[in-house]
């Protein structure tokens, strides 16, 4: 009954401020930026440890200033996950535009029904994740892990699936890509893969700005397992409330691939688009947490 009360409460919530311009909501953006980064300080320690071991060519000013810029760049990240409870469509796919969605045509031209994509907590995931209108005939599919709290984990559900899109639970991946491709669904899988692998799942290193990182290797197992297609979403912010991504091919024969080989391919992508703008990625993971115990 509780979390029946808190999720009605935050669905009028967020239901009622998504219903503001995107202006006004940029300047409660503003507040909210004073309130987590110089009021609360929210895992200032954290970014920080990240920034400094990441760019250590950096002066203290510098790391300074693209700290204020990465607070106040996810604090409209915050809003903007908001407004997707209001947004139209048509607003949605002037402000996220993917470009060469033609690629995954052409694959399907060779019979290809299921791609996996790649990308990372970086610009706004979200919003490249809502909608599959940018795919013709396609699904489009985001790995997730549940939130404890399952108020907020019914809200997030809400906003991500809102204009048609789906969620796969993070411990059904296997199984649900599997129903996929043998039901010949036509899917786009999403993974935002440059989380820490968990403990038992520490199989591959590389360096990633400039520290060694343990990185994901499910998308990569999978994708050679049931060979399919794999793409990485290079997440540019344009502007204020304004985000492009570039489809780029990895592989579109992921079984031909040595081990390891896409994994890599994505550490150096995902690393490239962070080091063109370090402000627009989330900083306030922890990231590097195995790092120091297990390499």
């Amino acid at each position: 009954m509780l979390n029946k009360l808190l999720y009605a409460f935050l669905y009028m919530w967020v239901k009622l401020h998504a219903l503001l311009p995107m202006r006004v909501l940029y300047v409660f953006s503003d507040i909210l930026y004073l309130f987590v980064y110089k009021i609360v300080g929210y895992r200032l320690r954290v970014v920080r440890r990240n920034m400094k071991a990441s760019f250590p060519e950096k002066t203290k000013k510098e790391l300074r200033q693209l700290e204020r810029d990465f607070y106040h760049h996810f604090s409209d990240y915050i809003v903007e996950t908001i407004k997707l409870a209001n947004i139209s469509k048509e607003d949605l796919l002037e402000r996220a535009i993917l470009r060469n969605a033609e690629l995954t045509e052409e694959l399907k031209k060779e019979g290809h029904t299921c791609f996996l994509f790649m990308m990372g907590h970086y610009g706004n995931w979200e919003w490249f994740t809502a909608s599959s209108e940018w795919f013709n005939k396609l699904r489009l599919y985001q790995i997730y892990r549940p939130l404890t709290n399952k108020a907020f984990d019914k809200l997030f559900i809400f906003l991500r699936t809102r204009f048609g899109s789906y969620g796969i639970k993070k411990n059904d991946t296997f199984r649900d890509i599997v129903h996929l491709v043998r039901e010949k669904i036509g899917s786009i899988v999403v993974f935002i893969a440059d989380q820490t692998p968990s403990k038992a799942n520490l199989h591959y290193w590389t360096t990633f700005l400039n520290q060694e990182t343990p990185m994901l290797t499910g998308p990569e197992r999978i994708a050679k397992k049931m060979n399919l297609p794999v793409f990485f979403l290079d997440v540019q912010k344009v502007k204020r409330g304004h985000y492009t991504v570039d489809l780029e091919l990895i592989t579109a024969n992921a079984k031909d691939t040595p081990e390891f080989w896409i994994t890599e391919q994505y550490a150096r992508r995902m690393e490239r688009s962070i080091l063109r703008d370090p402000a627009y990625w989330l900083w306030t993971h922890k990231r590097w947490k195995h790092a120091a115990e297990q390499h």
